[in-house]
């Protein structure tokens, strides 16, 4: 799905966005593993997003961490087996608002599981019309990711969306940490699943 939108979102991104949106609720309603429970998928119809906000769609600086004294690592336990994520590098850019600082995320690898880049992060509107554990933004082990060259990331907020434990309990999701956490609300990509 994302190798299509990345084909495709040079273009016409905000098209690109629209089929990826509509193929990710086909994807949640059909997909064996889908993470809506059995009972939901007959009656779901489609993910809730903000509306497309070309301002979200940025560039981000990407620093190696290369202190390793800096390099911090987050154990978690998923039903596939002991993960760590390992802060990687720090992506640095300038949100859409004049009166802004430029702000930063910590980009993860994950150990374990899949191996892979991992990007999550909060903003003031978990909790409110986001799920409240944050959403991901940029997940390689699921192909989740815009593109990036040797410096700098490509980051569409309106991209973003839930991690698996938003739709069903059953599941288990490596969440956002606190680092990750940006002082300002985010009005771009998926909202709170309701049920």
């Amino acid at each position: 799905m994302y190798a299509e939108v990345r084909k495709s979102s040079t273009a016409n991104v905000e098209s690109a966005w629209q089929d990826f949106l509509r193929k990710r609720s086909d994807m949640f309603r059909t997909h064996a593993q889908s993470p809506l429970p059995e009972k939901r998928k007959g009656t779901f119809n489609t993910l809730r997003y903000f509306p497309y906000n070309p301002a979200w769609r940025l560039r981000a600086q990407a620093v190696l961490i290369e202190d390793e004294r800096s390099v911090r690592a987050l154990a978690i336990d998923l039903p596939e087996g002991r993960a760590s994520l390992r802060s990687f590098a720090h992506v640095r850019f300038t949100p859409p608002s004049a009166n802004r600082d430029p702000l930063r995320l910590t980009l993860y690898w994950i150990e374990g599981y899949g191996r892979g880049l991992f990007l999550p992060f909060k903003d003031r509107t978990n909790g409110i019309e986001t799920y409240g554990g944050g959403r991901y933004l940029y997940d390689t082990i699921k192909g989740a990711d815009l593109g990036a060259d040797p410096d700098c990331v490509l980051l569409d907020f309106n991209f973003a969306y839930n991690p698996s434990c938003a739709y069903s309990p059953q599941w288990t999701c490596p969440l956002a940490p606190a680092e990750n956490t940006l002082p300002l609300r985010i009005e771009a990509g998926e909202h709170a699943f309701e049920e």
